[in-house]
């Protein structure tokens, strides 16, 4: 039986993958290089990283005092603010909670700011940093973390926009206060949920 063009329905569209947040589209292998301040040159013999602030134990930590720690695995997504994903990417290192169970937050602690040894630093509330939300992580997909990309050490916080995981970390501090950071500054969203559309100031 003939059909009639008209009558057999436009072609159906490509599903959408449902683990891509409004507005994303899928980068594939690729990993885009983005960043506000100069490329970071860091000796990973000579890097610490510091947690202060609202803390009773202020403690700093090199690379291998880390890795002497333990070793956690991310296995999932990550979002750029720039309107790419990168899906199904893993990355290793450390849980943020294992470092703050030694610093041991003081009630009063509501905010972290992390900086880099660049001095970018950018904020978030504690509760997006805790119940296993980030890690500080050294290797991506089993490879060292390139210098453009973070290297030698680099935040993960896969669940916001990636301005909030925050390349060459150095220090996170604990405060009672938001302290907004360079973007934040500059008109983007303190929080930047990606499910959200939290992109800029007001969103």
């Amino acid at each position: 039986m003939a059909i009639t063009r008209g009558f057999s329905g436009r072609r159906k569209q490509a599903e959408r993958d449902p683990r891509l947040p409004p507005g994303q589209y899928d980068v594939g292998k690729s990993w885009p290089v983005l960043t506000a301040e100069p490329t970071g040159r860091v000796d990973a013999e000579r890097w610490s990283l510091t947690i202060d602030g609202l803390v009773a134990h202020p403690t700093s930590w090199s690379l291998k005092e880390l890795k002497a720690l333990g070793q956690d695995t991310y296995r999932g997504d990550i979002h750029c603010v720039t309107t790419w994903s990168k899906l199904d990417t893993s990355f290793t290192g450390i849980s943020l909670d294992t470092l703050l169970d030694v610093a041991q937050p003081l009630p009063e602690a509501r905010f972290v700011v992390e900086e880099s040894t660049t001095r970018y630093r950018t904020n978030l509330p504690l509760e997006d940093v805790t119940g296993g939300k980030a890690w500080v992580v050294w290797e991506h997909e089993g490879k060292p973390l390139t210098r453009e990309h973070g290297g030698p050490v680099r935040m993960l916080v896969p669940h916001l926009y990636f301005w909030k995981s925050a390349k060459w970390i150095s220090k996170i501090t604990l405060l009672d206060h938001d302290e907004p950071g360079f973007w934040e500054i500059n008109g983007y969203h303190h929080r930047g949920d990606p499910w959200q559309e939290q992109r800029f100031d007001g969103d």
